[in-house]
């Protein structure tokens, strides 16, 4: 016995301990139901955290989507989609901005096809049935003139869908290659042509000497080759400087161009030396007078502080006559050489008379 306490205070912490212990039972529910709860949370953070990777997989899906739309515009890239067998035409932004139509507007592809001109259309529709038929795909680039009147070339790639071994649409890509259309044109002109004088280069003309095979010479076309040298050109430059100069050769080359109009090529291949070769159209006995018109038309009298320094042509002229290119050449440099060595200012046509050491020395020229 412990002082100061009775039974009855004993008798009620008994009591309060029993009814604690008749609690015990639902302990068990308690747990089961923190349980669930922890669970339901585990489940709502699991949606959570996939809702945000679903949601962060389609910013990042927008995103390359905005990145591709952008670069195709940079490359000036359109898609394109023709259903078929009805011709339903679906157009991206940047085709009808190529074609200079207003976007979204309706498109019928009997008009559309009318911006193709006769060349670039045939190549179209012949590449577009062939694909359909075979159920395979193409490209080229092809001319157009939009609907603003604008010349421009696009590249255009096509594939066809097929569904149950039918053709169901052809699509593609449309690209506006007309920039790189006309520097490639300025490289290809470049390299073909004199810049100064427009005229083609010596590359050029080397290049079609070597085409005129000895069956074209056999043909009775009358084909001949025309050498033209400066006489005095030197003089003007030295006395009038290289300005005055290039302004001599490319009045000469106006006044080739004017003389041979319908020749096959008229070209400047060296300092002050032309080219001109005549395939067909010209009777031998013309010859002679397109050989005087040429010295006389290429006269030129240049003055200034009273000085004036003339310049003339002297010319070679030389029949193919079933001769090699090479041979051609040569015959045309000697009977050059001997309307030099005759006075200037004057044509030679080349016959088996000129002197050989004039020929050897063409040819070592």
């Amino acid at each position: 016995m412990f002082p100061g306490v009775d039974d009855d205070t004993r008798g009620a912490d008994r009591s309060s301990l029993a009814s604690s212990a008749g609690e015990g039972p639902d302990l068990p529910g308690s747990i089961a139901q923190c349980h669930a709860e922890i669970e339901r949370l585990h489940c709502e953070l699991r949606a959570r955290d996939q809702g945000s990777v679903r949601s962060h997989r389609i910013s990042v899906l927008d995103h390359q989507r905005g990145t591709f739309a952008r670069a195709l515009s940079l490359a000036r890239t359109g898609v394109w989609v023709c259903a078929l067998p009805g011709n339903e035409l679906e157009w991206s932004d940047v085709v009808y901005d190529i074609f200079d139509l207003p976007r979204g507007s309706k498109l019928v592809r009997e008009q559309i096809v009318g911006l193709y001109p006769p060349a670039s259309l045939a190549r179209l529709e012949a590449l577009r049935s062939q694909a359909i038929a075979t159920g395979g795909g193409f490209g080229f680039d092809a001319e157009i003139v939009t609907a603003r009147g604008d010349h421009r070339w696009i590249r255009i790639t096509a594939t066809v869908e097929s569904e149950a071994g039918e053709p169901v649409r052809i699509f593609g890509t449309k690209q506006d290659i007309t920039e790189e259309k006309l520097a490639l044109d300025r490289i290809r002109y470049l390299a073909a042509h004199d810049v100064m004088t427009g005229l083609s280069n010596r590359a050029a003309f080397q290049e079609k000497l070597a085409g005129l095979t000895t069956a074209d010479a056999l043909s009775g076309s009358g084909a001949c080759l025309f050498l033209i040298d400066l006489d005095g050109f030197k003089t003007l430059n030295d006395t009038f400087g290289h300005a005055a100069g290039d302004d001599c050769l490319k009045e000469a080359a106006g006044r080739l161009t004017r003389i041979f109009g319908d020749a096959s090529m008229i070209a400047r291949v060296g300092g002050d030396e032309f080219a001109v070769i005549v395939e067909g159209g010209k009777e031998p006995r013309f010859v002679p007078l397109l050989g005087q018109i040429i010295v006389q038309d290429l006269r030129q009298t240049v003055s200034s502080a009273g000085v004036a320094v003339t310049v003339g042509a002297s010319v070679g002229i030389a029949f193919a006559d079933g001769t090699s290119p090479e041979t051609l050449f040569r015959r045309a440099d000697t009977a050059l050489y001997a309307a030099k060595a005759g006075g200037r200012s004057q044509f030679r046509i080349f016959d088996d008379d000129l002197d050989p050491a004039l020929r050897e020395n063409a040819s070592a020229a």
